[in-house]
């Protein structure tokens, strides 16, 4: 059994992983972002609508490989754009072409040409996003949607747990749909970047939309919570989630039972994939958290430029100047300044 004083000597399955965690960290990071990212037009992060679509697009009988491409095109995009996706363009009175070349320019300068396969998969997606970019925006889940869906939108998850230990809770609590969400997206382009090919690729994806399919019905009490239900936990489980797959049809419903059937280990690349997606991003929201509570003033004025060059920069010091606010250090910086009212 591995222990925390071994771990670094457990062996990852798949030899290229780690460099390809070291060169995607900073990006899954970003992607994470979209759970806190929300637009007047619809309801829920542009994480949790993303798992919203996703899910519907598998219940309908989508390949879970196509699915898991798009909204890896989706999520880096939405890196760059943040709320602003295919529906906001087109509702802004942008042609299609106009769409799908800054879709596509956003898609490049997030993957960068590093991992040249991965980056021409997901360009090749994007017109894709076009035709599901309503998905999502009327405010309340499509026709159709699986009822776990919107379940695991309201679950919220259970924060920092151990026994023997007061439960630490933050806020705003991130929900299931989010966490599954990210776990599918990291892990389905940690597997594109390795060269896995389609199944994999749709596997890991479904696998991560899946892996919390039980907490639709149970609330999360987190690892104390676990510990606590004991021997009675892994029934609870399993009974759950088939209760939950039994909202698909037979074919996505087998397939998700398969994909789940990897999360037992590390030792296909599959599970080598998804889990190391699951254990990061739960530490990259304890490091979003961490980043909140260290906030302050002068890395808004200093370091992110909130007070940035433009044409009236000038009046923006005096008046901070004369409310005793004091002028920003700040940094010239390529690109349009002063791109709207209050900018």
């Amino acid at each position: 059994m591995s222990t925390r004083a071994d771990a670094g000597a457990v062996t990852i399955g798949d030899p290229s992983l780690p460099a390809r965690l070291a060169e995607r960290l900073a990006l899954l990071d970003e992607m994470g972002d979209l759970k806190r990212i929300r637009v007047a037009a619809a309801a829920g992060s542009v994480a949790e609508r993303a798992f919203v679509r996703a899910w519907c697009s598998i219940a309908a009988g989508a390949d879970p490989a196509r699915v898991a491409v798009t909204e890896c095109a989706a999520a880096a995009a939405a890196t760059r754009l943040s709320g602003v996706d295919a529906w906001a363009l087109l509702d802004a009175g942008c042609a299609d072409a106009e769409v799908r070349s800054i879709l596509d320019t956003a898609v490049g300068d997030v993957v960068g040409d590093g991992a040249p396969a991965t980056l021409r998969a997901l360009r090749a997606a994007v017109p894709d996003l076009l035709g599901h970019a309503q998905v999502g925006h009327a405010g309340v889940a499509p026709l159709g949607t699986p009822g776990f869906v919107t379940a695991l939108a309201r679950q919220p998850r259970a924060g920092a747990t151990a026994p023997g230990h007061r439960r630490l809770i933050v806020e705003p609590p991130e929900n299931h749909a989010e966490h599954c969400w990210a776990v599918a997206v990291y892990g389905a382009l940690l597997a594109l970047d390795g060269g896995s090919g389609p199944e994999d690729v749709g596997t890991v994806f479904l696998l991560g939309l899946a892996h919390h399919l039980h907490n639709a019905d149970l609330p999360d009490a987190g690892f104390a919570g676990e510990l606590a239900l004991g021997g009675h936990l892994a029934p609870l489980v399993h009974r759950l989630t088939e209760r939950r797959i039994a909202e698909l049809m037979p074919g996505p419903g087998t397939r998700v039972r398969q994909a789940l059937a990897h999360a037992r280990g590390t030792g296909t690349a599959v599970g080598a994939a998804f889990h190391a997606a699951d254990v990061l991003d739960r530490v990259l929201q304890v490091h979003h958290h961490a980043r909140g509570a260290a906030f302050t003033a002068a890395a808004a004025l200093e370091d992110l430029d909130i007070v940035h060059d433009g044409p009236v920069a000038a009046y923006h010091d005096a008046v901070l100047a004369a409310a005793g606010l004091g002028a920003p250090r700040r940094r010239p910086r390529a690109g349009p300044a002063g791109s709207g009212p209050g900018s």
